[in-house]
Formats: structure tokens, C-alpha cells, sequence
């Protein structure tokens, strides 16, 4: 015999008001990753066959490393929003969902710095 009240048996089970802010996060993301894959595709076309020294070049105009660092930003963020629903929906053990999830963060995390440390070493000459 339950004695609890209906409300406190759905306690924790329904929405906390926050999946909405993750709702619009990741739409923000995809909308702003539309403009940045274009010009990356775009830019990409324009050097393609070039050489090393052309890329590095390219890279180093303030406009292209601040659109790279935003594309790569956007991305990994996008990623990581995207992969967490993906834990949270089909992953059902708890440890393994909780574990799932530190991997994904700490994967993405690694990656993002990796390319944001890549881009600013090559478009500052270091």
C-alpha cells in the first residue's frame, strides 16, 4: 500500500523546465552551423589544391580564424547536444547513462580544445 498522494508518486518523473532551453540551444546551433558550413565549403573550394602555405596563409586573416573558431565551436556544441539526447533517450541503466554522458562531455571537450588550440597555433604563427 502506497501512501503517498498522486503528486507525490510523479515527484521527479516529469519535466523539470529545462529541456526546453536545450530544445532551442540546439536549433540555435544548426541554424548558426547553415551560414558557417557554407562559407567553409566555399573557402575550401576557392584553396582547394593549394598547398600547406596557402591553407596556413588563408587561415592566418583575422576573418577566417574567427569564423573557424565559431565553426568549430557551433559544431562540438552541437555534437554535444545532440549525442546527450541521444544518452538520455536510449540509455536506460543509470550507471550507464551517467557514464555515457561524462564520456561524451569529456570527449567533446577534448576535441573542442584540440581544434580551438590547432586554429589559434597556425593563425598567430606560433
Amino acid at each position: 500500500m502506497d501512501l503517498r498522494s498522486p503528486l507525490g508518486r510523479v515527484r521527479g518523473l516529469g519535466s523539470a523546465k529545462s529541456g526546453v532551453g536545450h530544445w532551442w540551444m540546439q536549433r540555435l546551433t544548426a541554424i548558426a552551423l547553415v551560414p558557417l558550413a557554407l562559407w567553409f565549403v566555399a573557402a575550401f573550394a576557392r584553396i582547394a589544391g593549394a598547398d600547406y602555405a596557402v591553407a596556413v596563409e588563408w587561415l592566418r586573416v583575422p576573418r577566417n580564424g574567427i569564423l573557424m573558431l565559431a565553426l568549430i565551436g557551433a559544431t562540438f556544441y552541437h555534437a554535444l547536444l545532440g549525442l546527450q539526447v541521444v544518452i538520455e533517450d536510449y540509455v536506460h541503466a543509470g550507471w550507464a547513462k551517467a557514464a555515457s554522458l561524462i564520456a561524451i562531455r569529456f570527449a567533446i571537450a577534448l576535441l573542442a580544445i584540440t581544434a580551438v588550440i590547432s586554429v589559434l597555433r597556425i593563425s598567430l604563427g606560433a
